[in-house]
């Protein structure tokens, strides 16, 4: 109850703060730059020129303390020692190419890479579809979206229930290995086998985000104007036939977005690891290795912000390029 007090609390307080700034910075501008007098027009001209940065002006700060110093900061200490103190330039990096956690954590982001964002947009583009024909859509499509509320490490925990394994000889609560032993198999261990343990990862971030694929796929088949399905059905196309060659092209801008954007998620994967199975038997991520070595035993902040610096690389193109393919969308 006290915790549920203070967000609605801090809720308030940064409701009223945005107002008393944005009032008292126009009043103040206003002020300084009155639009009346001998100057008028001047002074209007100029309060055109301040005001929107007036309002911004929050949000630049946030994003100044809150991510251009955090970057800085990153380049700072990878090119530092553990401690910070003393320059080491590149060694950190050239550290990272001969470490095997990093060429292992590189092949399973990879390997992520190519399966989630193509089963997520797979999944939710096949439920998009459906759901929208079927009689009961909306709550199907309230189930499948229902993931998207669960924590990462909320869904991590429900899913490890799911692999549990409880040894031989006892009574598997494991859905996964109740499923297995009762079609006559040996219960397994499955989060430690190796390769295969991956993809039982995996199919936890494919669960969350299929039902963020589908509810922009939804929109945007919905959006497809009649008269084209319309004149595709007078044409004698097939339902495969309208699905594949009319409204999937029609939506391949979105696709490429919704695809993209679970690509971003998949580059920064931590938590999903972190509680499953905490980078071992070769599941190793590289946010997880940052974490190993930016807060696990002897902190080493230069290996970690070069590791942090390495994920931002790959996130950084992927993102300008949805950034731009959304503006694009939009026109």
């Amino acid at each position: 109850m006290e915790q549920l007090g203070f967000a609605a609390g801090t809720i308030i307080a940064g409701m009223f703060g945005c107002v008393a700034w944005f009032w008292g910075t126009n009043m103040l501008l206003d002020w300084a730059l009155p639009p009346r007098g001998p100057q008028a027009g001047r002074n209007i001209n100029r309060a055109n020129l301040i005001r929107p940065w007036l309002f911004v002006g929050p949000a630049l700060l946030c994003l100044g303390v809150y991510l251009v110093y955090p970057v800085v900061n990153s380049v700072w200490r990878s090119l530092h020692d553990a401690a910070g103190q003393n320059w080491v330039g590149l060694d950190n990096f050239r550290w990272l190419l001969g470490d095997a956690k990093f060429r292992e954590s590189i092949f399973n982001n990879m390997l992520w890479l190519l399966v989630v964002p193509a089963l997520s947009t797979l999944f939710g583009l096949i439920a998009a579809q459906v759901t929208d024909r079927i009689r009961w859509g909306n709550m199907a499509k309230s189930l499948i979206f229902m993931p998207m509320a669960i924590s990462f490490v909320g869904a991590g925990v429900i899913w490890k229930f799911i692999y549990d394994y409880r040894g031989a000889d006892q009574e598997q609560i494991g859905l996964l290995n109740a499923i297995w032993t009762s079609l006559g198999n040996d219960p397994q261990t499955w989060l430690t086998l190796p390769f295969w343990n991956n993809f039982f990862l995996m199919a936890v971030l494919i669960w969350i985000q299929t039902g963020f694929a589908m509810v922009i796929l939804s929109a945007a088949l919905r959006g497809i104007p009649e008269e084209t399905i319309e004149a595709a059905i007078i044409d004698g196309a097939n339902p495969w036939q309208l699905f594949f060659k009319i409204k999937v092209p029609q939506i391949w801008g979105t696709i490429a977005v919704v695809w993209t954007t679970i690509t971003i998620v998949v580059l920064k994967v931590f938590d999903i690891v972190f509680v499953m199975t905490n980078g071992q038997w070769g599941t190793q991520v590289l946010a997880n290795l940052m974490y190993d070595w930016m807060f696990r035993g002897a902190p080493d902040y230069g290996r970690g912000s070069a590791i942090a610096l390495v994920i931002m690389l790959l996130v950084t193109p992927i993102m300008v390029w949805n950034i731009r393919n959304a503006r694009r969308e939009m026109r």
